[in-house]
């Protein structure tokens, strides 16, 4: 898709993953708005947004009138969510108002200002839980280990009843771990690798809990590129998983840490018990369906990607602390 004059809306575009996409988007020439609210917890960084052409309006979903800003325009990259596991445990009802309801807000809102408007929808693939099998395919059954992933499956559906129902453009990308510049690394909330990699920078250890699931991780440079992609007519009405490079073990990345940054510490433990009845074991995607339909791939291995994102962060660590 050519983005060249394009209005596109990013919604939680000043987070981790939208504001990387506003910075790409803005760079091929596109009008970009980001909304965000800057929920406390969350991922949105003032200092994400810095260098890009993009007008951002500090504003929460669940409450702005959100018509004017759908107004007009081409392609809503929607990744404003709830994301925290824990947090959506403490409070569902928040989790449910940010990750179903405000979805139904926008696609009112859509409905009125932008009817042929694409939309790529941020979803997760959290809510499969515990697989039944590897790699994980768009066909597993569907069974989420906590409140978020019960309330990120139902903003995905709504959105998918939104093709079926008024014939929108629609497309959801699961996403598995995601990493890189822009990060939230001053806890745990967004990805593991986070609090890692700063502690790392740090000198201090780390926490391993468990050490051998499998977990699958996508750089950031290659998620940008499945959202762009995915814009395409050929992912229209569908839903996709997307991987990355294969899985490594907690320990195996771990490891590569350690090579990284010389001198890095960890320690290995059981699982707390808070984490244990929600955590899913090893997970990695089977993503061939969204490269049959675009062409994309990952490009960007693993401890390639750890060591891009342990130099970005040298210079600026003190910004996402």
């Amino acid at each position: 898709m050519d983005f060249t004059g394009r209005k596109i809306l990013v919604t939680g575009g000043a987070g981790f993953l939208g504001s990387n996409l506003c910075h790409a988007l803005a760079g091929l020439g596109a009008r970009v708005t980001a909304l965000d609210g800057f929920l406390f917890g969350g991922g949105a960084n003032p200092a994400n947004l810095d260098g890009a052409d993009v007008e951002l309006v500090r504003a929460d979903i669940r409450e702005i009138d959100l018509r004017n800003l759908c107004e007009g325009v081409d392609v809503i990259y929607n990744l404003a969510a709830q994301t925290s596991h824990m947090g959506g445990q403490r409070d569902p009802l928040a989790d449910i108002d940010i990750n179903a309801v405000a979805q139904v807000r926008l696609i009112q809102a859509a409905r009125e200002a932008a009817p042929n408007a694409i939309v790529v929808h941020a979803s997760t693939r959290q809510f499969y839980g515990r697989p039944h099998y590897l790699p994980v395919d768009e066909e597993h059954p569907v069974n989420p280990p906590d409140a978020n992933g019960v309330s990120k499956f139902a903003g995905e559906q709504y959105w998918m009843i939104e093709h079926r129902t008024a014939g929108r453009p629609v497309v959801s990308l699961r996403l598995t771990n995601c990493y890189g510049p822009r990060l939230r690394i001053r806890d745990a909330r967004q990805t593991f690798l986070g609090i890692w990699m700063r502690l790392a920078l740090e000198g201090k250890p780390f926490e391993v809990w468990g050490g051998d699931q499998l977990r699958d991780m996508t750089y950031v440079d290659d998620v940008t590129a499945a959202f762009l992609a995915a814009a395409a007519p050929s992912c229209h009405g569908r839903v996709f998983n997307i991987g990355g490079p294969p899985p490594a073990s907690l320990l195996e990345i771990a490891g590569m840490l350690a090579r990284i940054v010389p001198g890095t510490r960890f320690i290995t433990r059981e699982f707390p018990a808070d984490r244990a009845t929600i955590d899913i074991g090893s997970y990695h995607a089977n993503d061939g369906a969204f490269r049959e339909a675009t062409g994309w791939a990952p490009l960007v291995g693993l401890e390639e990607g750890i060591a891009r994102s342990l130099e970005w962060y040298k210079t600026r660590l003190a910004l996402y602390l």
